[in-house]
C-alpha cells in the first residue's frame, strides 16, 4: 500500500513538473517565435515599401505630370487622343528597374492613360485605393487578378497640380501593381510556418504554398457583402479545421494541415497596418513538449531513486549512482543544447552586424566610384581635345611673336602709330589665351558646390571655346546664334559644361572620317510651353544613332576599335548629371539625318517660385 501511494505521488509530482516546464519552454519559444514573425513581417513590409515608394515618386515626374495636365485640358474634347508614347517609356523602364508587375498613369475621371504594358485584367474603376488616392492620400490593396489567378499587390500614389491656380489639386494617380510571388519567394525557406492575411481573413502571403487562399472569418464582415472581394471565387478555399486553446496565456492550435504542417503549434499575430494585412506565425511546440517530458521524466527518476534508497539503501548504493549519472547525463545535455542555441544566435547577430557594416561601406565605395567617373569623364574629354588646344595656344603665341618684332621694327623707324597698333594686337591675343586657359581649369576642377543659377549661353560660349580648335582642325562648320535674352537655369556650371562637352564631342566623332560637309548645330530654346524650361539642342550631320533607346545606357558604345578612348559611359554620366539638376536629356535621328540631343532644365525664376 504504502509503494502504491509513493508511486501516486512520484505520478502526481511528476505532472507538475511537466506542466511548470512546458509553460517555461513555451514562454522561451514564444519570445523566439515572435522574433521570427517580426523579422518576416518587416522583411515583407520593407520589400512593399520599395513599390510604394516607386508610386510617389513616379506622381512627380514632369513627363506624367505633363499628361495627366494635358489630359485635363482636352477633357472636353471627346475622343482627342493624346501622344502617351513619352509617359509609356517612362512607365516601361521603371517596370523594367523595379521589377514589378505593371505600372499605369490614369487621370482624375480613372481613364486609363498610359502603361508599362497592355491594359491588364484589374478594372481599378470604384476601387478603393484608387477612391482613396483621387481624395489626395496613398492608397494600397490586395487582389487576385481574374484572368491569371496571379495574387497582385497594388499602390495608388495621387499626382497634384504642381503650379498654377489649381496647385495641389489632385490630376490623376500612379497606379503600381506588384507580383506577390517575386516578393514571396526571396523568403519561401522561413523554416517557421508565416502566413499573411487581409481583412477578408484570406491568406494571402506564404511561405507554405498549400495555404495560400485559405480564409477564415472575415475581420469586421458585413452581413450580404462579399465574402473574399478581389479574390476568385473558385480559388479560395475554406481554412483547415483547428483548435484552439489557451496554455499559459499562449494560444496553441490542434492543426489537421497534413504532413508539411505542425499538428500542434502556438499561433502568434502581428497587425501590419501600414500595409493593410495581419502576420500570422504557427510554431512547432514538440520540441517544448519532449523537454517538458524530459524534465517530468528527470524528476520521477530522482523521486525513484530517493524512494528506492530510502527502502533498500544498504543494497541498492549502485541502482543509484546509476540513475544519479542518468540525471548528469541528461542536465548535460539540456545544458549543451541551450550552449547550442547561444552560440546560433550569437553567430547570426554577428553576421547581421557584418551586413551591414559592408553595405555601408559599399555605398560609400559606389558614391566616390561615381564622383570619380565624372571626374575622368572630364579628364578624357580634354585629352581628345589636346591636338586642338595647343593649336589655338599656339597660333597666338606666333602672332605675339611676330606682332612683337613688326612693333621693334617700327619703333627702329620712328613710327609709333603702327608699333602701338601692334601693341594692341598683342594685348588682344593674350587675353584670348588667357580666356582659353581660365576655361580650361574651370572646366578641370571638381565641382561640389550645390546647384545655382546658371547662364546657358555662358556655358556653350566656354565650351565652344575649348573646342575651336578641333572643329577647325576636323572642318566642322558651326551655327550658333546665342538668343537676344541670356536665359538662366538651374544647375551646377561646370557640370553643365561636361555635358554639352560629351555632346560636342561625341558629334564630332560621328562626323569624323564621313564625307562632308559637316555641320553642328547648337541652339538654344523654349521648351514645351515656353514658360518653365529651357531647351538646349544639339544636332550633327553624322549617319544617326544606330539603337536610340540603348545610348544611355552605361559601356554602350558605337566607336569603332581603335577610334577612341571612350569606354561609353560620357552619355551614361551626362544622363546621370542632367537628372540630378531635375532636367531631361533625349537623343533621336533628325529628319534629314544626322543625330540630335535635347537638354530640358528648369528656368531659374521658376525654380526660386517653386
Amino acid at each position: 500500500m504504502a509503494i502504491l501511494l509513493f508511486l501516486l505521488a512520484i505520478t502526481a509530482f511528476s505532472a507538475g513538473v511537466w506542466r511548470v516546464a512546458y509553460g517555461t519552454a513555451l514562454d522561451q519559444a514564444a519570445n523566439r517565435a515572435e522574433a521570427d514573425l517580426r523579422l518576416a513581417a518587416d522583411r515583407l513590409v520593407g520589400q512593399l515599401q520599395r513599390y510604394r515608394e516607386v508610386a510617389v515618386m513616379l506622381a512627380d515626374h514632369p513627363a506624367l505630370v505633363s499628361l495627366v495636365t494635358a489630359a485635363e485640358g482636352r477633357s472636353g474634347e471627346g475622343g482627342t487622343q493624346l501622344d502617351a508614347t513619352g509617359a509609356d517609356e517612362v512607365l516601361l523602364r521603371t517596370a523594367d528597374m523595379t521589377g514589378r508587375l505593371s505600372i499605369e498613369l490614369l487621370d482624375a475621371s480613372g481613364r486609363r492613360l498610359a502603361g508599362s504594358d497592355a491594359r491588364g485584367d484589374l478594372d481599378h474603376d470604384g476601387t478603393p485605393y484608387l477612391a482613396r488616392a483621387l481624395d489626395g492620400m496613398l492608397g494600397t490593396y490586395n487582389a487576385q487578378r481574374r484572368q491569371t489567378g496571379q495574387r497582385v499587390f497594388t499602390f495608388a500614389a495621387p499626382i497634384h497640380a504642381p503650379s498654377g491656380p489649381d496647385r495641389g489639386r489632385v490630376r490623376g494617380a500612379v497606379i503600381v501593381t506588384v507580383d506577390i510571388d517575386a516578393v514571396e519567394s526571396e523568403w519561401r525557406g522561413l523554416p517557421q510556418t508565416v502566413f499573411f492575411t487581409d481583412r477578408a481573413g484570406v491568406v494571402f502571403i506564404s511561405n507554405r504554398s498549400e495555404m495560400l487562399l485559405r480564409q477564415r472569418a472575415p475581420r469586421g464582415a458585413e452581413a450580404g457583402a462579399d465574402p473574399a472581394p478581389g479574390y476568385r471565387a473558385n480559388d479560395v478555399r475554406p481554412f483547415y479545421d483547428f483548435a484552439a486553446k489557451q496554455v499559459d496565456g499562449h494560444e496553441i492550435w490542434e492543426l489537421a494541415g497534413g504532413p508539411y504542417l505542425p499538428a500542434r503549434a502556438m499561433h502568434l499575430s502581428l497587425p501590419l497596418p501600414v500595409i493593410g494585412l495581419t502576420g500570422e506565425l504557427l510554431h512547432d511546440v514538440a520540441p517544448a513538449r519532449a523537454f517538458a517530458l524530459l524534465q517530468a521524466a528527470v524528476a520521477a527518476a530522482i523521486c525513484l531513486a530517493f524512494g528506492a534508497a530510502l527502502l533498500v539503501l544498504a543494497g541498492r548504493r549502485k541502482v543509484l549512482a546509476v540513475r544519479l549519472e542518468a540525471e548528469a547525463a541528461a542536465k548535460a545535455e539540456l545544458e549543451d543544447r541551450v550552449a547550442r542555441r547561444t552560440r546560433e544566435l550569437s553567430a547570426t547577430n554577428a553576421a547581421l552586424r557584418r551586413e551591414v557594416r559592408e553595405r555601408l561601406e559599399a555605398e560609400s565605395v559606389l558614391k566616390r566610384t561615381q564622383e570619380d567617373l565624372v571626374q575622368a569623364g572630364k579628364l578624357g574629354a580634354l585629352g581628345q581635345m589636346s591636338a586642338g588646344i595647343s593649336h589655338e595656344l599656339n597660333q597666338p603665341l606666333m602672332a605675339i611673336r611676330s606682332f612683337a618684332e613688326n612693333a621693334a621694327e617700327f619703333l627702329k623707324r620712328g613710327d609709333g602709330d603702327k608699333a602701338g597698333a601692334n601693341l594692341l594686337r598683342i594685348s588682344e591675343l593674350s587675353r584670348r589665351m588667357a580666356r582659353i586657359i581660365q576655361n580650361l581649369r574651370a572646366f578641370a576642377r571638381q565641382e561640389s558646390e550645390p546647384m545655382t543659377d546658371v547662364d546657358l549661353v555662358a556655358v556653350v560660349e566656354a565650351v565652344l571655346e575649348i573646342s575651336e580648335g578641333r572643329m577647325t582642325g576636323a572642318g566642322v562648320r558651326l551655327v550658333w546664334n546665342p538668343p537676344a535674352v541670356r536665359p538662366m537655369v538651374r544647375g551646377g556650371e561646370v557640370r553643365l559644361q561636361q555635358v554639352l562637352l560629351n555632346l560636342v564631342g561625341n558629334a564630332m566623332d560621328a562626323m569624323d572620317g564621313k564625307p562632308g560637309p559637316h555641320r553642328l548645330e547648337i541652339a538654344i530654346e523654349p521648351a514645351g510651353d515656353g514658360e518653365d524650361t529651357v531647351a538646349l539642342r544639339v544636332q550633327d550631320s553624322g549617319p544617326g544613332i544606330e539603337k536610340p533607346e540603348k545610348i544611355f545606357e552605361p559601356f554602350y558604345s558605337t566607336k569603332e576599335v581603335g577610334r577612341s578612348e571612350g569606354m561609353g559611359l560620357g552619355l551614361s554620366i551626362s544622363y546621370g548629371l542632367v537628372q540630378s539638376f531635375g532636367g531631361v536629356i533625349r537623343g533621336r535621328n533628325a529628319p534629314g539625318g544626322g543625330a540630335v540631343f535635347t537638354v530640358e532644365l528648369a528656368r531659374a525664376s521658376v525654380e526660386r517660385a517653386a
